[in-house]
């Protein structure tokens, strides 16, 4: 038998192997949550496009996500209240998501605020899985999201 050392294919192989424990530890450190980003605001036209990165990081897809946000000014005060519909989310695969707020200027957009879930449903998924460990940032410069 002659031995030949590993090509590509058994290299990557033999790395995966390697990384599966860190992986594994990883995906555990993120725990069974869904994680949402406000990535960036844009004004276009009289309204502004908010969009986010949201990661189901639990084992089940979730058919319907929809949450409940409210909308602070920069001085604070409450702008408007508003259900925020981010559709189906395959389990452990990110998606981006944008919603067009008319009448709005997002230079006026302060402090985002996901209220709750109004709606979390799928196949295996706990009543409270859209909300438990939640994980909330952003990106957009001058934005807070609280939760």
């Amino acid at each position: 038998m002659i031995m030949r050392p590993p090509g590509k294919s058994a290299r990557a192989l033999l790395a995966a192997t390697l990384l599966a424990p860190a992986l594994a530890t990883a995906q555990d450190a993120q725990g069974q949550n869904v994680t949402l980003e406000l990535n960036a605001v844009e004004q276009v036209d009289e309204a502004c496009r908010i969009s986010f990165l949201i990661q189901n990081g639990h084992d089940t897809d979730i058919a319907q996500a929809v949450y409940e946000a409210v909308l602070f000014d920069t001085e604070g005060r409450v702008d408007r209240m508003t259900l925020f519909d981010f559709g189906a989310l395959p389990a452990a695969r990110p998606r981006v998501r944008q919603f067009v707020v008319p009448g709005m200027a997002c230079t006026a957009l302060g402090r985002l605020l996901i209220n709750g879930a109004d709606t979390c449903t799928g196949d295996g998924v706990a009543p409270d899985a859209c909300v438990r460990d939640l994980t909330l940032r952003s990106r957009a410069e001058g934005v807070e999201v609280m939760g």
